[in-house]
Formats: C-alpha cells, structure tokens, sequence
C-alpha cells in the first residue's frame, strides 16, 4: 500500500510553494512588473503551449533541447511546452504585433519548464519575468535593456547587483576571418578559459585568443585590453558596440560594477551581438540574461530574462504582515476598515470558546477585542 509521501512525490525538479513565499513571489512580481511598465514596456501573456514548429521558430529553436512535447488530442499536431518565454514575446512583436509602431516595448511574466535542470540551476520549473525591445538596432537600445534590467532589480531589493557584459559573436567572426573550419572546439575552449587547449587549437591565431582571455575583467582594464588587439573587422565593428555600450551605461549608472567577458558563449546560442548577465556577491547563479537577437520576422531585437528563484533568495526574508482575529459576531464593516488600514484579518467562522487561543492556533498576534486591536 503506497504511503501518502509516495502518493504526493513531486518529480526532480519541481516543487509547491507555500503560504508566505508564494505571496513574496507574487509582490515580488509585481513590482518588477511595476518598473518595466514605468519605462514604457507593455505586458503580454503568451500561452504555456504553442504548436511545436511555431514555438521552436527563430531563437526558440536554440530551446529545442529543453522542451517538452506532447501530442494535441485536437488538432493531432505536436505541441511543445514552453521553456524560455523569450522566443514567445519575439513571435508575437512578429506576428500579432507586426504593425505596431517600432521600438516595440513588451514585457511580461510566467512559469516555464525544462527538461531538465543546469548545474547551478536544478529547477525544472522556473518563474520568469523580463522585457523585450524589438525594432531597435542602436546601442542606445543594448543599453537600455541594461539599465532597466538594474533598476527592476534593484528596486525589488536586490543587494551588490553586477553586470558582465559578453560578445558572444565575437570569438566565431574572428575564426570565420582566420578560415577555421570548425570553430566550435576552439569556443568550447575559450567558454572553459583552457589556455592550454586554445593554444593546441589555435594555431597562428594563438596569441590573439589569448589576449581575448586576458580581456576579461572590470570594464575599463578589458577594454583597454581589448584596444590593443588587431581583429579583423567584423570583430572590430563589435568591439565599438561594446565600447559605446559601455559608455551609455556608466554615464547613466556610474556606481554599476561592470565587467566584460569577450569569450564567454555558454547560454547564448541565438544571440547576434551584446550579451549580458546579472551577477550579484554570495549568490549561486545568475540573476538573469540578456542581449541582442533576431526574430521570427528578420527584425532586431534585444532583451533580458529575470530567474525568479535567484531573486528571491537573494532578498531578506519579507516582514510578517499584522494578522488580527476577530471574533464572531465581529461586525463586518469593522474587517473592512482593519484592511483597508493594511491589517490581515481572520474571521472566526467556528465560534471558539477561547478567542485568545484561537486567535494563536492561526497565527495571529492581535485579537480584536470589540474596540481595539489588542497583541497577544
């Protein structure tokens, strides 16, 4: 006979959230939403499945891997379930959205599943949230996306916030100029920084790879070392962008503690420039990700996506909120005015003998007495 735990396991990877952290999720939420639509970003909500050809379409195919299928018992087509939200906001700027004036600002917020989890990131379901700016080519663009992607986080509370910015282009343009048929060793290399395998790889590109690994560091040491590198010039074109990118982003956030990684590829696969992550101290995993790509309709785009699990460790646990009982019979325009002064009430609906001790049993550290909220 199966026990109740057996009955109630969850899979690897997912989990209930309960009373209290599901509601400091939720206002959580709701006040990073809050920025985004202060900077002009307006909320989508894309379905949690889509047929798989249209989810997996443009930078969703990069997500192909991490999707679960199932069949449609409707329309007997394949189905995917979402497992980035990113690729569902492009779809919709190029699709249902088409026509809407550009820069197009979205934002939005949901679960996504994976199949399974990362190293640093076990979940398998993860809560999302994060912008999209679609139609916008510039640097301006690329930095705004970053400025944002601060400012949502450190209003929702978010301590000794980081920004590494990365090129993830850069590496493939300069060995598609050296003529090396197959790159991907040389990447995996510069991902890992193994130097010793880079210099195996590389061969008369050897020193200049190594030099994009000593280009990693505090924005102004890597840039300066990347200024003294000869790239060919499409690498050339991306280290401008990254300069004026970084540029925009310490004149408008010059206490921002910003590093650049040249070479850093891993998780953005279907990124066509400007990447970034949001790092922050004593915290395991990335607060989120972002940066430039193209989308179903051949349009520039940039963005971020914030990992709600990360955020939320890193916040100081939230203030337990007043909780008052009230006995029955208490009146109730009496609860109406308690909460709209910000107290929680709860309403004896079992007529208990001792309300001081009810009042206990259900958290409440206030009871009313028939004229005043007296602690316990």
């Amino acid at each position: 006979m199966p026990t109740d735990s057996q009955h109630y396991l969850l899979p690897a990877g997912l989990a209930d959230v309960l009373p209290g952290d599901a509601a400091f999720e939720a206002a959580m939420v709701e006040r990073v939403m809050a920025v985004f639509a202060a900077w002009g970003y307006d909320r989508v909500k894309p379905p949690l499945i889509e047929f798989e050809d249209s989810l997996l379409s443009g930078p969703g195919a990069a997500m192909a891997a991490h999707t679960f299928r199932l069949m449609d018992p409707v329309s007997q087509r394949m189905m995917g379930l979402r497992a980035d939200i990113t690729p569902q906001v492009a779809r919709i700027a190029a699709s249902r959205l088409k026509n809407s004036p550009r820069p197009l600002r979205l934002s939005y917020a949901g679960q996504v599943l994976r199949v399974k989890g990362e190293q640093m990131r076990p979940e398998r379901q993860l809560g999302q949230a994060g912008i999209e700016l679609v139609g916008a080519a510039s640097a301006s663009a690329d930095a705004e996306v970053v400025l944002l992607a601060v400012d949502a986080l450190r209003q929702a509370g978010v301590p000794h916030l980081a920004v590494d910015l990365n090129l993830p282009t850069l590496t493939p343009a300069i060995l598609a100029a050296a003529g090396i048929a197959d790159p991907a060793p040389l990447i995996a290399a510069l991902d890992r920084k193994d130097v010793a395998a880079v210099r195996q790889l590389a061969g008369k590109e050897t020193t200049l790879l190594e030099g994009l690994l000593q280009a990693i560091g505090p924005a102004k040491q890597a840039l300066a070392q990347l200024a003294k590198l000869k790239l060919p010039a499409a690498a050339e074109t991306q280290r401008q962008r990254l300069v004026e990118v970084v540029d925009l982003i310490q004149a408008a956030a010059p206490d921002l503690a910003l590093t650049i990684d040249p070479t850093d590829h891993r998780g953005f696969e279907y990124h066509t420039g400007i990447t970034f992550s949001l790092l922050g101290r004593r915290v395991s995993g990335e607060f989120g990700r972002g940066g430039r790509y193209v989308n179903q309709a051949g349009e520039e785009a940039t963005g971020f996506t914030l990992y709600l699990n990360t955020v939320l460790a890193a916040l100081p646990a939230p203030a337990e909120p007043k909780r008052v009982f009230l006995p029955a019979g208490t009146q109730p325009a009496i609860g109406a005015d308690l909460r709209a002064k910000g107290w929680v009430t709860i309403q004896d609906v079992e007529a208990a003998g001792d309300n001081s001790a009810e009042a206990k049993r259900l958290g409440c550290q206030f009871l009313w007495n028939g004229q005043a909220a007296v602690e316990l």
